[in-house]
């Protein structure tokens, strides 16, 4: 994460904290991987859905353009611009179409399919959007992607066909670049909150149950990146909270992201000059720490065990032997004398 990234993170966090209750996030400080996501499960776990049918009247609240009685369509829209077509909230609701600007029905951006369809988060506002009904249905259950060579192409410019990101190269749905952190936050958000809920659920192209595969999250996190948090969504965020009492945390707090899935992200804080380097590859049986004024060095396991606690009292150099460890993905936070830290993912393969 780069210091403007997180600077813009701060500026959201604090332009939305007002419409978080007090200590909504509080027990995640210091939280990464697994037992962060654990945690913000326990927080936004939340059965306060309105109905099916419900979810018509809901849209009033979160996806109305401002001053308007228009949907807010993610699949029509276009940013800066004219809309090819617009839809009258409640007058214009599917109905039967035949082609694009016929009405706009309910899209699950969590596929229904993907839940073999339990029902668990058939309503849950942070993931099911007003879109046009005939764009909806060329999406179908395909995954989000990147495409190359499209085979249609809405008249804003969503796309269907082959995935050019690396670990999958079947078809795929392409918002425009507007919408797809959009999205990214919304199917991040559904992988927390149903984690280990997900028994009953099936696999897709995306997805293993409630998690979201590599190749994905990849992709996930870097549209998280390059399209931040906008009001909209800090709107659509709070209108949601008040319908279902729960908010989607990468809304709120978008480095979320980066500590569950990405752990690798360092913050520059009290002018920290800590540098951690593990070489010659992450499956090494020794982890090697270089920077100056280390103060000391902490590694946990994904669930947030502390596994080694190393004093290094003003050291420049020092190393960890992990040829003891499970295999699997630990955490070390490398804490300098002057009180920054940086937090590094570590590999045992």
């Amino acid at each position: 994460m780069n210091k403007l990234y997180l600077i813009l993170t701060l500026i959201i966090a604090a332009v939305t904290l007002n419409a978080q209750p007090q200590g909504y996030y509080d027990g995640t400080e210091g939280l990464v991987g697994n037992a962060l996501k654990t945690k913000l499960h326990s927080i936004i776990k939340s059965d306060d859905h309105p109905s099916y049918s419900g979810l018509w009247n809901a849209y009033y609240q979160t996806d109305k353009r401002p001053g308007t009685n228009y949907v807010w369509d993610i699949y029509s829209d276009v940013p800066n611009g004219t809309p090819p077509y617009q839809f009258v909230l409640g007058s214009d609701q599917c109905g039967s179409y035949n082609g694009e600007g016929d009405c706009y029905n309910r899209e699950h951006l969590w596929a229904q399919s993907w839940t073999n369809n339990d029902g668990t988060e058939k309503t849950d506002l942070h993931h099911v959007y007003p879109t046009d009904g005939w764009v909806n249905n060329k999406r179908d259950n395909y995954s989000f992607g990147e495409v190359g060579n499209a085979s249609w192409t809405s008249q804003n410019g969503s796309k269907l066909g082959p995935n050019t990101v690396s670990g999958y190269n079947g078809t795929v749905f392409e918002p425009i670049d507007e919408y797809k952190g959009d999205i990214a936050r919304a199917l991040m958000y559904v992988s927390v909150r149903y984690y280990t809920e997900d028994s009953s659920w099936g696999t897709s192209d995306m997805t293993n149950k409630s998690i979201i595969k590599d190749w994905a999250i990849a992709m996930l996190l870097r549209w998280h990146e390059e399209d931040p948090v906008s009001q909209k969504e800090i709107d659509r965020n709070n209108a949601a909270y008040n319908i279902q009492k729960n908010r989607n945390p990468f809304v709120d707090y978008p480095e979320f992201a980066e500590k569950i899935w990405d752990p690798s992200w360092s913050v520059d804080e009290n002018d920290c000059t800590v540098l951690v380097n593990i070489y010659p590859n992450p499956a090494t049986s020794t982890v090697n720490i270089k920077g100056e004024n280390i103060e000391a060095v902490y590694m946990y396991n994904a669930v947030g065990q502390l596994v080694v606690m190393l004093n290094v009292s003003g050291g420049k150099q020092s190393a960890i032997d992990v040829s003891g460890f499970t295999t699997g993905i630990y955490f070390m936070n490398v804490i300098s004398q002057n009180g920054g830290s940086v937090l590094k993912k570590v590999v045992v393969q």
